[in-house]
């Protein structure tokens, strides 16, 4: 078993550039020996379903990552009924013999500004080192600001992190790219461009299997409606 991990969870309804600038700076700042991206099945944060399906979003993480060295995809949540709580994955994480001082969960500071919001609060921030990378268009402060309770628990990437269990919330800053899921759908879904916002291997895979084009979230819309 590798000493640190870290886990990046999302829909990926795309993966995006965004996301993989987010987990390289997360290695980098902590040397993480391994990443695992983790599909979301149902988050409890989206008033909607995903697009995609959980086949094309664990095909387009894996096509986004292949090649680099240390990155893996997990089905953990895919596999699990109901909504997808970091809490439970980190549980299981634990069951496998991880400790939360080896687990760096990373989050941009847009998820982070809404963390008071989520399962466990604030249980779940003893259940891993969160390491939250500054995102276009919200900085760390902002989002420090949501949670002022928890300035006490924040520190720079820079610090050492605690190896006898103490987990921290770390602040990372860093540039990564400006794009999004929903700016990614809508351009797909008015045919423009995507260049540079997709990794190319996950990019061929949506124009291939014709995923967020107009025709295909109607008919995601129809099925959802049937459900």
């Amino acid at each position: 078993m590798t000493q640190r991990l870290g886990v990046l969870g999302g829909t990926f309804d795309p993966v995006h550039s965004g996301h993989l600038d987010s987990a390289a700076a997360a290695r980098s700042a902590f040397g993480l020996d391994e990443v695992v991206f983790v599909p979301s099945n149902v988050s409890p944060h989206r008033p909607v379903n995903p697009h995609a399906s959980a086949f094309h979003r664990l095909a387009l993480v894996a096509l986004a990552i292949n090649g680099i060295d240390g990155y893996r995809v997990s089905d953990v949540e895919l596999l699990r009924d109901g909504s997808s709580y970091t809490a439970d994955t980190l549980r299981v994480l634990h069951g496998t013999g991880w400790t939360p001082s080896h687990i760096f969960f990373i989050l941009g500071t847009d998820t982070f500004a809404e963390i008071a919001t989520w399962h466990e609060f604030p249980d779940v921030l003893d259940s891993a080192h969160f390491a939250v990378i500054a995102r276009p268009g919200t900085t760390i402060e902002t989002a420090l600001a949501r949670t002022p309770s928890l300035r006490s628990r924040a520190r720079p990437a820079s610090t050492r992190a605690d190896a006898g269990g103490r987990t921290s919330i770390f602040l990372v800053e860093a540039v990564t790219r400006d794009v999004s899921s929903t700016v990614i759908r809508r351009r797909l879904a008015a045919r423009q461009s995507i260049d540079g916002l997709v990794p190319p291997a996950a990019a061929r895979h949506i124009a291939a299997h014709n995923l967020y084009t107009e025709d295909d979230l109607h008919g995601h819309d129809q099925d959802h409606t049937r459900h």
